[in-house]
């Protein structure tokens, strides 16, 4: 997927901390939006304890991957990846979308209840 320091293996780990972040809350709400029904859903709250673990592990990746995608053109090597600046670009879009995800993840059960 990405090559090795070029922050998009710790990007991909604090997407998927991400995800399983929200999956416990966030989880079954979209899934009841998109019609999907079923008792089984009610299970996706057993990943509750497990959700301050997941933002955890979604941070320190996000810290890993923001300090490799964010250095200084300089700092990289002639035909690394973080030389090309389309994929400079590229891997500065997902950090932000992985960002939002972790922020979603974490003040969404806060924010859930003023809604009803």
């Amino acid at each position: 997927m990405a090559e090795p320091g070029s922050g998009g293996g710790a990007l991909a780990a604090g997407g998927l901390a991400a995800i399983l972040a929200s999956t416990c809350c966030l989880g079954p709400l979209v899934l009841i939006t998109l019609g999907v029904s079923g008792a089984w859903i009610g299970n996706l709250t057993a990943l509750e304890p497990y959700r301050p673990i997941f933002i955890g592990v979604a941070l320190v990746a996000l810290f890993f991957a923001g300090r490799r995608i964010f250095r200084p053109v300089q700092a990289c090597q002639p035909g690394e990846v973080c030389a090309v600046p389309q994929t400079r670009t590229t891997y500065k879009v997902l950090f932000w979308v992985v960002a939002a995800l972790v922020l979603v993840a974490l003040a969404f059960p806060y924010v859930v209840p003023l809604f009803y």
